[in-house]
């Protein structure tokens, strides 16, 4: 028997966590933190699994809603054995220090939760396992109550850096966890790879179900949108403030931008970066052979960039036009993006260009949707946007019609939809029934077990 849970990331997008038990093996996929909620509320609901053998976590890749409260099923479960591939490893090593820290100042002492320490990270990054793409491994754990064994794989997501779909395979039962997958290539990455064959069940992400896709063009046709729009400022003698995420869309959007002055689209023009953004672009660069990279010659590195930290006032990015790619994505009170976006709507030549997902619920769904003239609340003070503001979809997830394609490719008998908000799921899930009569189909719910 195999029992399925959502602890998190069911019917939304954050804090992704599920639990399989698998003939008394209790197996953890993914253990994030949800961007938007804070203190234990984003956390996933390890109370859920208090009685369940905890065995192993396997880590689809580094991004805070799949990685960063790891911590926090170690402290309840300090035997769980986890694994990633080893580039999410790396990239952990960098990024859960920085999501401790976040939690440890939204925490408050009715919290009943244990503050983690840094050295305590330290040590939980060194029992962190690595398997690279391709290479099967024994999942067992230590009340498995079957003669067979549990294996899993890892397969490259395409998604970032180290992302990986999961198959795991027992008894000839094959279960295939997309995690967060994109089968478009981007600047750096050429996109996923699949199991080859069926599988029985498929855990298929819904990100973009309710998107349109022909609101999302090519990655080249959208650089090529973004660098027109990029000259006008220029020309203008305006800077433009581009938010990024600093894992994935940073690498990716300072790529693209270089390739666009490098076959003169985009004049050379100063790039400010900053903070654990450089230091994971050198994760990038060192593992560049040893993954499937479009040019594994072109290091990250290699392009000039200055440090935005070292900017005394903001007003000097306005002395000469420039381009700032700063933390973090979503525009979240506190972070560069959006200290700096306070003072870039005052600038009338200048711009603000989004390139990736928003919240609804985020200060950068706020920047994203207002046009110059617009008035906006920032910290209970409605100011007037001067500077153009843009929206540009550079997306790392699969647009919908690839998702059906996942499930036209691996022919599940079940598919469990998670990672997506309701419209999401709703369309994914019509869509599938209507094409796949057969097919048994489900909605993650939070805490609804799924027998399967």
């Amino acid at each position: 028997m195999i029992k399925f849970l959502p602890l998190g990331g069911a019917g939304e997008i954050g804090a992704s966590c599920f639990y399989l038990n698998i003939s008394g093996t209790g197996i953890i996929l993914d253990c994030g933190m949800h961007p938007v909620k804070i203190g234990i509320d984003s956390l996933p609901r390890f109370e859920l699994i208090k009685d369940e053998p905890i065995d192993y976590a396997l880590i689809s890749h580094a991004h805070q809603d799949h990685l960063s409260a790891l911590p926090y099923l170690v402290q309840s479960h300090p035997y769980v054995r986890v694994i990633t591939t080893p580039q999410t490893r790396a990239i952990a090593e960098l990024t859960l220090h920085n999501s401790v820290s976040i939690l440890k100042e939204q925490l408050s002492d009715e919290d009943k939760i244990k503050i983690y320490t840094h050295e305590e990270i330290d040590l939980l990054i060194q029992s962190i396992e690595y398997k690279s793409y391709g290479n099967a491994f024994n999942v067992n754990g230590y009340k498995h109550n079957s003669d067979k064994a549990i294996t899993a794989q890892f397969y490259d997501a395409g998604h970032i850096l180290g992302s990986a779909g999961i198959l795991i395979e027992h008894k000839g039962q094959r279960i295939f966890y997309t995690g967060d997958i994109n089968l478009d290539k981007q600047a750096l990455l050429p996109g996923a790879e699949l199991p080859l064959g069926y599988v029985d069940v498929l855990i298929l992400e819904t990100t973009y179900g309710a998107t349109d896709s022909q609101t999302i063009l090519s990655w080249k046709n959208e650089a090529d949108r973004l660098a027109s729009a990029i000259n006008k400022i220029l020309i203008d003698g305006g800077s433009v403030l581009i938010p990024v995420f600093s894992l994935g869309k940073m690498q990716e959007i300072i790529t693209t931008l270089w390739y666009l002055m490098h076959r003169h689209k985009l004049p050379y023009t100063d790039i400010y970066t900053g903070g654990i953004a450089q230091k994971i672009s050198r994760v990038y660069d060192y593992n560049r052979y040893v993954v499937n990279m479009i040019d594994p010659e072109f290091e990250i590195s290699s392009i000039p960039q200055k440090d935005l930290y070292s900017v005394e006032t903001n007003e000097d990015f306005f002395k000469n036009p420039c381009i700032v790619l700063a933390p973090s994505g979503m525009m979240m009170e506190g972070t560069a993006s959006y200290n700096l976006a306070r003072r870039w709507i005052k600038q009338s030549n200048s711009a603000i260009f989004t390139v990736g997902y928003m919240e609804e619920s985020t200060p950068g769904f706020m920047f994203t949707n207002a046009v110059k003239g617009d008035k906006i609340n920032i910290n209970n003070t409605i100011e007037e946007v001067k500077c153009t503001i843009d929206q540009f979809r550079f997306s790392a997830h699969s647009k919908r019609e690839e998702l059906l394609d996942i499930v036209n490719r691996l022919n599940p008998k079940t598919i469990i939809l998670v990672h997506g908000d309701p419209q999401s799921i709703d369309w994914m899930g019509a869509s599938i029934l209507k094409k796949y009569k057969s097919i048994k189909l489900y909605q993650a719910e939070l805490g609804k077990k799924i027998i399967l």
